[in-house]
């Protein structure tokens, strides 16, 4: 059995090259812009100040103004900046379909791309962006904007089964690259003649949205993004964000973010998927809370290594989707304090839930029979669910050990007894219900942080099968979804 170890942000297995919207890199004739904060050229001219242009720079970055009243939107003063600071920034628009090879070095500044208003319907709308060491930072707004690209989703059938090869907005990590995109982020702006007041003029009643863009790499759009090259992303607030479905096919993207790693955000919508490459998401919790990987619709993960840590302090997931998660394939590693719920009939998952808070630092390894170290990681951020699934997890008897400490649990092969809307098991009850002198029964302690709700889930959830949940130091892993609770070290 092949042995994974794995460090965050530290990773050894490649990805799966896929198609996307874009073309191979040796395919694409692109436009090249080479970033500079003294002069930013354009297939070696100085970029133009022309708004006709393909490419041209501007000082006109969107970001949420300072010293604005209640009727500007719904940012806070941590939110706003001065006119002096987003004026530091440029901002190099792309204006016309194509590739462009972005390179170079911008400390203050943007990549922003806008087609215009009819481009969402026109299928020949579509931006390829060739990352080829490219290194953006942006201290007011996303360090990538996608505005107005091609738009290929089909709104009215969504499915978890989208496909974005023709999406208008791409990302392409050339081969042998880094590439680094440290972001802001656009607190919610009213558009101004939108604006209705309470009766006593002191609140908005109703609002609609102007401007709101919570990643430091954001798309109005569907986004894919492929190569072979890697993209660091650091984000204050989110990190790679899309108003529709985000389809990653490769490339070694490491995600550092104050809240939720990657987002997809239309309502019962949004997909995200992942197809190959080498995802590692840790969110620092500087927001206070954050999902790794957090969609409004579905998340699919075909393949590839995702690694997602949820904020240490809140209640939130590694990997949460509110339509559903569906594991078909690659190596999946999530810790958190939340769990949602994984849909049977893909690849095999165990969810390890701990009757105490993990935090950071310790190694958590499981070994099979033979004493293989299937799994062996050290997680940043403390936790008190796990989740692991591989193509390398088969059925048979596994330990669990933090450190050199044995751990042992209970188990459900079918269940699901933590999760809200479900029935938890016999002797738990949620905190706020319980007496001051109430201790629970050993291994049934709930994690630490708000539990999540799942809008479709009917009441009675995946419950566990009766005469499971028997203390074990050893798991026993079936094909399909294995549930583990109340874990701890062995006595």
């Amino acid at each position: 059995m092949k042995l994974l170890k794995v460090l965050i942000f530290a990773l050894a297995i490649s990805g799966v090259l896929c198609a996307c919207g874009a073309a191979p890199e040796d395919k694409l004739e692109a436009i090249s812009v080479a970033l500079s904060d003294e002069q930013i050229k354009v297939d070696g001219v100085v970029a133009s100040t022309d708004a006709s242009a393909a490419v041209f720079t501007a000082k006109d970055i969107v970001y949420y103004e300072a010293g604005k009243d209640f009727t500007y939107g719904e940012g806070s003063e941590k939110d706003a900046h001065g006119p002096e600071q987003a004026a530091e920034h440029t901002v190099v628009h792309i204006t016309k379909p194509g590739a462009y090879r972005i390179s170079g070095k911008l400390s203050k500044g943007q990549i922003a791309v806008d087609l215009g208003e009819d481009a969402k319907k026109d299928p020949n709308a579509v931006v390829t962006l060739i990352l080829d060491g490219a290194d953006i930072t942006c201290q007011v707004a996303p360090a990538i904007i996608f505005y107005n690209v091609y738009e290929c989703a089909d709104t009215e059938n969504p499915t978890k089964d989208v496909d974005t090869t023709k999406a208008g907005a791409n990302i392409l990590l050339a081969k042998g690259t880094a590439n680094t995109a440290n972001g802001a982020y656009v607190a919610k702006i009213y558009k101004p003649d939108s604006v209705v007041l309470n009766s006593d003029q002191t609140a908005v009643e109703d609002a609609k949205k102007l401007h709101k863009y919570d990643g430091a790499v954001y798309s109005k759009m569907s986004m894919n993004i492929d190569g072979s090259g890697k993209l660091n992303i650091n984000a204050e607030n989110e990190g790679l964000d899309s108003e529709m479905h985000l389809t990653i096919n490769n490339g070694d993207i490491n995600i550092r973010s104050g809240n939720d790693g990657i987002n997809t955000n239309e309502d019962n919508i949004s997909v995200t998927t992942v197809n190959g490459g080498n995802l590692a998401i840790t969110v620092s919790g500087e927001t206070g809370e954050g999902d790794g990987i957090d969609s409004n619709g579905y998340l699919v993960i075909n393949g590839g290594t995702v690694l997602a840590q949820a904020c240490s302090t809140s209640g939130d997931a590694g990997i949460d989707s509110d339509k559903g998660i569906y594991i078909n394939g690659g190596t999946v590693i999530a810790t958190g304090h939340m769990l949602d719920r994984i849909e049977s009939g893909g690849q095999t998952h165990a969810v390890f839930n701990f009757a105490q808070k993990q935090q950071g630092g310790s190694e958590i390894s499981l070994k099979n029979k033979k004493g293989t170290a299937l799994l062996e990681i050290t997680p940043e951020n403390a936790y008190s669910i796990l989740i692991y699934s591989s193509p390398d997890l088969k059925e048979g008897d596994y330990t669990l050990y933090s450190g050199n400490t044995q751990l042992a649990g209970s188990a459900s092969a079918m269940g699901g007894g933590m999760r809200p809307g479900g029935t938890p098991p016999e002797g738990f009850q949620k905190p706020e219900d319980l007496p001051e002198d109430f201790k629970p029964p050993e291994g049934m302690t709930p994690p630490e942080g708000d539990f999540h709700q799942r809008p479709d889930m009917p009441q009675g959830g995946q419950q566990p099968q009766e005469g499971t949940l028997t203390l074990s130091e050893i798991f026993k892993i079936v094909k399909g979804t294995n549930m583990f609770s109340g874990i701890a070290p062995k006595q």
